[in-house]
């Protein structure tokens, strides 16, 4: 038996056995209905090390993040700079960005919300712009643009050539926004993580690597959910 704990073994059709780490650290298993427990075993027995690996990277990182109060004064990333928040009584929208951003204080009892909101909307009109600017670039063609709610997968391209997104991104700094982009678009061209990939990649964002320890080490600071 392994040494790890399964939190949950979840059956379906799929043909593959797929390990996932959620953000609170546990275990769950996708597996085809024939696959049988002692297969599964073996195969946590083998990973052990890759799920430890991961399993406290994510409580670590949970360790990290600080409970949002919405408070004056609370600083909340925009493209990876800092903005305080600040209570204004006479603003026209719920939430407006200059030197600091800016709420109303009619809508500061649902501050997640409208503040959520307001990043999701910025999200989805920067990097549709960003996609489009790249796509250009690079003469690759994607179907649509999907902004969601992913907590740690930044980007992923689907295999009908949809770009997905977390509105999380833009919390990062322009530049890992660019990477992770790119690194989608990419996607369309080469549907691996092979030698070939990179070389693509690294062709228009050379210091990607850089851009991949900023979201490494910094992922706790996109955090929202706590």
């Amino acid at each position: 038996m392994p040494t790890l704990q399964i939190d949950q073994i979840i059956r379906s059709h799929r043909k593959t056995i797929g390990l996932q780490i959620t953000n609170d650290a546990r275990l769950i298993v996708r597996a085809p209905h024939f696959a049988s427990e002692d297969f599964i075993h073996k195969l946590i027995r083998r990973k052990e090390s890759w799920i430890k690996a991961k399993q406290d990277y994510f409580k670590q990182r949970q360790n990290k993040i600080k409970l949002r109060k919405f408070a004056p004064g609370e600083e909340f990333l925009f493209l990876g700079q800092a903005y305080p928040l600040k209570v204004i009584e006479d603003l026209p929208k719920a939430v407006v960005m200059d030197n600091t951003l800016k709420i109303s204080s009619i809508v500061l009892g649902n501050a997640r919300d409208h503040i959520e909101c307001w990043y999701k909307a910025q999200a989805s009109d920067y990097i549709t712009q960003k996609v489009e600017y790249y796509s250009q670039m690079t003469g690759l063609n994607y179907q649509s643009i999907r902004i969601n709610n992913a907590a740690t997968r930044w980007g992923s391209c689907g295999y009908k050539d949809t770009l997905n997104f977390t509105w999380r991104l833009i919390m990062a700094p322009a530049r890992v926004v660019d990477y992770v982009i790119i690194h989608e678009l990419m996607h369309l061209r080469q549907k691996n993580h092979s030698r070939k990939f990179w070389a693509e990649v690294a062709k228009i964002a050379p210091d990607y690597k850089q851009d991949e320890r900023w979201l490494k080490h910094n992922s706790h600071l996109l955090a929202w959910d706590c």
